[in-house]
């Protein structure tokens, strides 16, 4: 039993069947096993655009040895009498009470939101009645932000292959599609996302631990510089360890955390807004045209270096996807992008951002309590100018003109 490596180009809308006649052709074998390894879409040529596959053939026709399988993440189990509670359910909180619940601690997660099911109900009634829930919203809940803004498993850390390969292989044990164990650009959808948060969550319990939904972290007691409990809404908790992975909108959580000690600095950040187009007008960008068989939707980056070394960027690009409300508290508006995972909405829309260094822009030394009352003072303003949650809008044109027309 042997193996090869091979590469190949094939048409956006190749079928399965197209790839094994070429692979047996190719490499002059009857009986074959493969593996997708990469799948990246090459748009170049608009006139010739083709996805291109590294893969891995596996014949008893061809000579030496089956090839190594990399080994997985090696989480050593032992019966350990330690406790640890986990701050958040999204990616950072789950996968650390995963692993240490398969480790053998006993693990209890502490999720502010409600469960998903509940919080879906509570997102679509925000959406109808602009009823905003602090428990229910796109922000808090299970899964975390991630799971009402579509899924899309990117990852800047370099050196976690053996990590990565662990997370998008529990996702698909969950129910997600396989490709996202192969694709350049994998994504999940929210869709299928309030399904596989259900379907860990279930493993986890099974597997001994505990999740707590509607139970927010309100303070820390320190003795000795330790952590000594939690307080919580259902009161105060003891364990041997804490893990705090409250993600970004918590900035109460941050402030309880500054109080108490914990050691912060103010960084440079990204701030702007949503950008809207039709998708098929992106499609005819970077395809040449309006639909092409085989790819959902065509996707696109944008960056521009200033000459203050300060950048202006698109990130967090939905195509076929919605622009949605996603206030983590009341009274403040804000917007993120959403996409499902068949990414057939008419329009695409992307973040674009411009860095921002609160000592330059203010002109003095800014502590991260201020860098977050500027923040949030913003989403303050946003709010005031509708008076509700709807996104004050305008077209680029009047954006670049500084012209205001009181779309909302």
């Amino acid at each position: 039993m042997g193996y090869k490596y091979f590469h190949i180009k094939l048409s956006s809308d190749y079928s399965e069947k197209e790839l094994q006649r070429i692979i047996a052709r190719k490499l002059r074998i009857r009986k074959f096993d493969y593996q997708i390894i990469n799948k990246s879409l090459d748009a170049r040529n608009k006139n010739k655009i083709q996805w291109q596959l590294k893969l891995l053939v596996i014949s008893k026709e061809f000579k030496g040895d089956a090839p190594e399988i990399q080994a997985g993440l090696i989480i050593p189990h032992k019966k350990r009498n330690k406790k640890v509670i986990v701050v958040g359910s999204g990616p950072a909180g789950f996968f650390s009470a995963y692993v240490l619940q398969m480790a053998g601690f006993q693990v209890k997660i502490l999720e502010r939101g409600s469960e998903v099911n509940k919080r879906a109900k509570e997102i679509h009634n925000f959406e109808t009645t602009a009823s905003f829930h602090p428990k229910g919203n796109y922000a808090f809940g299970e899964g975390g932000a991630g799971t009402f803004s579509d899924g899309k498993l990117t990852s800047r850390s370099k050196h976690i292959s053996v990590e990565k390969q662990f997370i998008l292989s529990s996702y698909v044990k969950a129910g997600a599609p396989e490709e996202i164990m192969y694709l350049a650009h994998p994504h999940l959808g929210s869709d299928n996302l309030k399904r596989i948060v259900q379907v860990l969550r279930k493993e986890f319990i099974e597997l001994g631990g505990e999740v707590l939904f509607e139970t927010c972290f309100t303070d820390l007691k320190l003795k000795n510089s330790s952590v000594e409990n939690f307080t919580t809404e259902a009161g105060e908790m003891e364990a041997d360890y804490y893990v705090l992975a409250n993600g970004h909108s918590a900035l109460d959580t941050s402030r309880i955390l500054i109080k108490r000690g914990v050691a912060f600095r103010t960084k440079n950040f990204a701030i702007g807004s949503r950008m809207e187009h039709p998708q098929e007008i992106i499609n005819q960008a970077q395809w040449g045209k309006a639909q092409l068989s085989g790819v959902k939707a065509a996707e696109y980056r944008l960056t521009s270096k200033l000459q203050n070394n300060q950048s202006v960027y698109t990130f967090c690009m939905c195509p076929g996807g919605v622009i949605v409300p996603s206030a983590a508290f009341d009274k403040t508006n804000i917007v993120n992008g959403m996409s499902l995972y068949r990414r057939d909405n008419n329009f695409a829309n992307a973040a674009c951002v411009a860095s921002v260094n609160l000592n330059e822009l203010l002109n003095k030394e800014v502590s991260p309590l201020e860098a977050m009352d500027w923040l949030e003072n913003l989403e303050h303003k946003f709010y005031d100018i509708t008076g509700n949650f709807k996104a004050a809008a305008c077209s680029i044109q009047d954006f670049m003109s500084g012209k205001q027309n009181g779309n909302f």
